[in-house]
């Protein structure tokens, strides 16, 4: 197994706004207009991106939401636990890892306009994944979750939300 370190430098990752480490390794050439695009997105966005991303324990990756589908891909480490709030109020769990048996799964997709928040599971050490986002992730589609506004929205799920808010 690599450490964090390693991974850290091997793929020149740096750190993500809502935490863990990423760094974007395709962004497609093409693009889709906005005219082609639903309301939602404020100007042309590319075909699709992806990027690598770690987490390690005793950090996570905070509620946000964006615009496009994201599809996860578990590379290594331990498994890491997707909490998504899907707009209907709907609280899914996604484990993406490699133990099958337990209901782990190598990709898993967070449809557009969820909220979502990720960990490595508990005594973990760390979670290096992969996501795709379509149409390609653009900043502008990027909204972190105010904990007080989330929780507002769905109180069943406060504790949640406290826990993986910044």
């Amino acid at each position: 197994m690599y450490t964090v370190t390693a991974l850290v430098e091997r793929f020149q990752l740096l750190p993500h706004p809502e935490g863990g480490y990423y760094k974007e390794m395709y962004r497609s050439a093409e693009q889709i207009t906005d005219s082609a695009l639903p309301e939602r997105f404020s100007g042309s966005r590319c075909f699709s991106t992806a990027i690598y991303f770690l987490l390690e324990q005793g950090n996570f990756s905070a509620f946000h939401r964006i615009q496009s589908d994201e599809c996860w891909h578990f590379y290594t480490g331990d498994s890491l636990h997707v909490h998504v709030i899907h707009p209907n109020g709907v609280y899914e769990l996604l484990k993406l890892g490699n133990n099958l048996a337990a209901g782990e799964c190598f990709q898993a997709v967070v449809p557009a306009g969820s909220w979502f928040a990720s960990e490595t599971v508990p005594g973990g050490i760390y979670s290096f994944v992969g996501c795709t986002v379509a149409p390609g992730f653009d900043f502008a589609d990027f909204e972190l979750a105010r904990a007080d506004e989330l929780t507002a929205l769905y109180p069943a799920m406060s504790e949640l939300i406290a826990r993986l808010c910044r």
